[in-house]
């Protein structure tokens, strides 16, 4: 597959560069798709959630009356479960949520996520760019002016470039990533895929 290469003022430059089909140009296997989302949004989870059980409740333990003749439902002490301010039966506690992928299967994924982006029409293709100092209405321009700019994007980079990192942080629809960093939730997520030239050959030296 063949995409023309814009510029930053949004204009044809003249070049053209080739996907991979290897990379780009496959069947996209949803199942592998699910499992790649399903691992990335359980690691996201902190599990750091809890509630107090019977043992952790402070208050006091004494009987609150007899056990039988008071025409009443037996009760223990104050920090039953039963009480406002008790104990909590079978709360939440701290646990981790991490889930665990084989290398081949999240790569199958992003090879995937990548074939259906590029099948729908979404990937864009930009050449390199730099900033001299981080200016989120530079960017912006960039985004409107490449067709993007109301939508969901996100813009993938060869190398790590702090002044476009820090360009992009105030505007909410966009992310910007390294080409190594890419995984299958954010690029399933994104309405548009940005690509600088640059960043294709990494995509296709970690994934093919």
């Amino acid at each position: 597959m063949k995409l023309d290469v814009f510029n930053i003022q949004g204009e044809k430059t003249g070049r053209a560069v080739d996907l991979p089909d290897d990379v780009f140009g496959g069947e996209p296997n949803e199942h592998v798709l699910y499992l790649s989302v399903k691992q990335y949004l359980a690691n996201q989870r902190q599990g750091t959630h809890k509630s107090k059980e019977r043992w952790e409740i402070s208050g006091s333990t004494r009987k609150l009356h007899r056990q039988k003749g008071t025409g009443g439902s037996r009760k223990g002490d104050i920090n039953s479960p039963l009480f406002p301010g008790g104990a909590r039966v079978f709360g939440p506690r701290p646990r981790d949520y991490e889930q665990k992928l084989n290398k081949k299967v999240k790569r199958l994924a992003r090879r995937s996520a990548l074939s259906t982006k590029a099948q729908s029409g979404s990937i864009v293709i930009v050449e390199d760019f730099n900033f001299e100092t981080a200016k989120t209405k530079n960017f912006a321009d960039i985004l409107s002016k490449l067709n993007v700019g109301g939508k969901k994007s996100l813009v993938v980079v060869a190398e790590q470039n702090d002044n476009v990192f820090r360009s992009s942080r105030n505007i909410p629809t966009t992310k910007v990533v390294r080409a190594q960093d890419l995984n299958t939730y954010e690029i399933l997520r994104a309405n548009a895929l940005v690509l600088s030239e640059g960043s294709i050959q990494k995509i296709v030296e970690t994934l093919a």
